[in-house]
């Protein structure tokens, strides 16, 4: 949270902050007058990121000196239980990071959020797929401000490769090739956290997301045409039991924290992951050189050029209990700018949501322009995660049993079906 000593006029001021802090909701009509110092609560699961958000935060307050922003982070994996109670409450954040796409619906069915539109500017540029991680899937009003896109390809450590005179794969025999070599080196070829089965499906996407069809598949999945156990959605399963050999022999034992150490140390040559892990590997390894590239196509593929599966990664929305709603919208608004956008590049090493925003770091300009060369959604984030149970946790579980010899890729594919066929309704 950020903390400030009050000045003398700070102190002075101080009846006013208490008559504020106790006023009715501004939707009412009242709220804080023009020219009183109001502070935003603004909540986040992104521990790591507090430093940066109160740098970003300083820029908007040197704009607006009537607004102090206390922006809070909890642990990640708590943060879901303690927002719902936060929101349910009368001492919720006025502006909380909300999650996307299906997790994003209970905040939205609970009337705890503010619908958006209208009262935002710049919405109409951001990206229709982006954008629709915001948006209520019952009513399809816009609730949150997009914070960031996260692009899913497989990272590599440039000094391996130099060492072993090997270069980014370009077909998948080359990259076939590429993991042998490293293998028979002695060296990981990549790092997988597999005990922590969330990394799974991401995994299962960046190696077969081109085989099964990206944007193509999900719209046939969606109408009802096809579904999860499509021979083409099979065929991209068997490819991650065709590269297990590449990964650590005990991969199920290994956690998503151990294989980012394995590949920040140079124990591993790879990293299948998203491009949220690029401020992470800057942090671990300051001096790491790494650089990104997608997936050649395998052989049957549906798809004629590699992709980088995609999703849209946090949002920013407006409590409908904060007493101080034209001020958490006047912080919204200035999310939504490019000024932000810039900020979320250069401080949190993140793909901004907002268009217009250019990146200096290498690596990631090398993950953005991937990226563009080729785009398909991390699918089973994207749209089938609007019920239980949700179609990424079945994966996990059910690519975990494939590495243990459990299972196989027809069987998981169908367990994934059966799964949301208890929810999902194609053209719905």
């Amino acid at each position: 949270m950020r903390r400030r000593i009050l000045t003398t006029t700070a102190l002075l001021a101080g009846s006013a902050l208490l008559l504020s802090a106790c006023a009715p909701s501004a939707a009412s009509g009242d709220g804080a007058e023009e020219g009183d110092q109001v502070t935003l609560k603004v909540w986040s699961w992104r521990t790591e990121d507090v430093e940066a958000y109160n740098t970003i935060f300083d820029v908007f307050e040197e704009q607006h000196p009537n607004i102090t922003v206390e922006f809070e982070a909890f642990q990640n994996t708590e943060y879901n239980q303690i927002l719902t109670t936060g929101l349910a409450g009368s001492d919720g954040p006025d502006v909380p990071m909300v999650r996307a796409y299906g997790q994003l619906q209970p905040n939205i069915e609970a009337g705890q959020l503010e619908p958006i539109d209208g009262k935002v500017d710049g919405l109409d540029e951001i990206a229709p797929s982006v954008i629709a991680g915001a948006k209520g899937k019952a009513d399809g009003k816009t609730y949150a401000v997009p914070l960031a896109t996260q692009t899913l390809q497989m990272f590599y450590n440039k000094a391996i490769f130099d060492e072993h005179g090997l270069e980014v794969p370009n077909t998948w025999d080359e990259f076939i090739e590429v993991n042998e070599k490293l293998l028979a080196a002695g060296v990981t070829p990549m790092a997988l956290g597999a005990k922590d089965d969330w990394i799974l499906p991401i995994f299962a996407d960046i190696i077969g997301s081109a085989r099964y069809g990206g944007s193509e598949f999900e719209e046939k999945v969606l109408a009802g045409e096809t579904d999860f156990t499509d021979p083409d959605y099979v065929a991209s399963l068997e490819l991650v039991t065709q590269v297990q050999k590449y990964l650590t022999p005990d991969v199920v034992g290994v956690s998503y924290t151990d294989s980012q150490i394995q590949f920040t140390s140079g124990q591993a040559a790879q990293f299948p992951g998203g491009s949220f892990e690029i401020a992470t590997f800057r942090n671990q390894a300051p001096d790491l050189e790494f650089g990104s590239y997608q997936v050649p196509l395998p052989d049957g593929a549906v798809l004629d050029a590699p992709v980088s599966p995609a999703y849209a990664d946090g949002n920013f929305a407006v409590n409908t209990k904060s007493t101080h709603q034209d001020e958490a919208f006047e912080l919204l608004n200035w999310l939504a700018t490019p000024e932000f956008g810039q900020l979320v590049a250069d401080e949190l090493n993140q793909f901004s949501a907002i268009p217009g925003v250019e990146y200096e770091d290498e690596v990631m300009k090398e993950a953005w322009a991937n990226y563009e060369d080729g785009q398909a959604p991390y699918l089973l984030l994207v749209d089938f995660r609007y019920g239980e149970p949700l179609g990424t946790a079945v994966l996990g579980a059910e690519v975990q049993k494939m590495f243990l010899g459990q299972t196989d890729a027809a069987a998981a594919a169908a367990s994934l079906q059966a799964g949301i066929s208890q929810w999902f309704t194609p053209g719905e």
